[in-house]
């Protein structure tokens, strides 16, 4: 696999890891008969051009989802199949930036999701013994999301992280620019910042970032530019995670590291930790790994990483750009 965020981690860092540039992948299910297939660059979608967003079901109903497809109508999975590595469409060089994929726009409450456990990995509305989420506190006023090809390991407990264990989801993101993204869309980002939140005994990272083409981007490169350019935006979102599950009758959400937000140089160690945690479940390392693992923690692990496994074996090539198209849906075509 490959070195996905090479133009942010600090390669003086000892802990920087190269990865090789392309990782063979070891069905563990019936579907991987023949061949193993391999992650390399020209695997994933690099960027959001050729893909369009679609949608199955009736909204506000539990069936609906919304899917991402490349031109061929093929189904793409917004968690594997985008590079975590923003690739400019026009050079097909790497960029400074990582992809966003957004589940929440800014100004909405809606709780969306990606589906980590469905093949395809669409997204879908949160439900909670059979209703549909919102956010109770109100809207949201940033964009929200995740960071593809990132896993937040249950099976690794952080040092910083108060002794807790990984949400087993995609990195958090926060995006703070001043456009409002399409649920399903993605943009290039700029890595600012992270927030360590421990939701009901498990780590949460938060990523703030700002999307390349905002006003504001120029002038932020760090934290402490947003706390600079933009006063009081940290805080309102420290104190929107705190406080959003209070209506529902719990209490308050709390922090690692003292509550701070820390830099960029460590937000791009936890996004490193979350691509390498990511390549061990959809390679199937990570559930070879689990045998000294509580029953509850390898249920999870096997669960994802056999669907990873299945999502990422090949079934179809005819797209030149990815390995990772999907059987077509009876869905509605997509718009690009």
């Amino acid at each position: 696999t490959l070195p996905l965020i090479n133009n942010c981690i600090d390669k003086s860092n000892k802990n920087y890891i190269i990865l090789n540039m392309n990782e063979t992948l070891v069905p563990m299910n019936d579907c991987g008969a023949g061949e193993p297939s391999s992650i390399s660059r020209s695997s994933s979608f690099g960027s959001e051009k050729g893909l369009g967003i679609t949608t199955k079901g009736e909204e506000d109903t539990l069936e609906y989802r919304i899917v991402s497809k490349c031109e061929t109508g093929k189904v793409v999975s917004l968690w594997h199949d985008i590079s975590l590595t923003h690739i400019d469409p026009e050079t097909k060089k790497d960029t400074d930036y990582l992809n966003f994929v957004c589940e929440i726009p800014k100004f909405t409450r809606k709780k969306y999701e990606i589906a980590t456990e469905e093949i395809g990995n669409p997204i879908k509305q949160d439900e909670k013994k059979g209703k549909l989420r919102e956010f109770k506190k109100g809207d949201i006023f940033f964009n929200y999301g995740c960071l593809p090809q990132t896993w937040e390991d249950p099976t690794h407990i952080h040092p910083d992280a108060e002794g807790c264990r990984g949400d087993n989801d995609p990195l958090d993101v926060c995006e703070i620019g001043m456009r409002i993204v399409k649920c399903g869309a993605i943009r290039a980002v700029k890595v600012l910042g992270i927030l360590c939140m421990i939701d009901e005994g498990e780590a949460d990272w938060k990523v703030v970032t700002i999307d390349a083409d905002d006003k504001w981007a120029p002038y932020l490169n760090d934290i402490e530019d947003v706390e600079r350019e933009l006063p009081g935006t940290l805080d309102a979102i420290r104190e929107w995670f705190r406080t959003y599950k209070i209506p529902d009758g719990k209490p308050p959400n709390v922090f690692g590291l003292d509550e701070k937000f820390m830099p960029k140089s460590y937000a791009n160690e936890i996004i490193q930790e979350c691509y390498v945690a990511w390549e061990e479940l959809v390679t199937g390392e990570k559930e070879r790994k689990t045998e000294s693992e509580d029953e509850e923690v390898k249920k999870l692990v096997r669960k994802l990483s056999k669907n990873s496994l299945f999502a990422l074996a090949p079934q179809n090539e005819s797209h030149p750009n990815s390995k990772f198209c999907y059987d077509d849906l009876d869905e509605e075509a997509p718009s690009f």
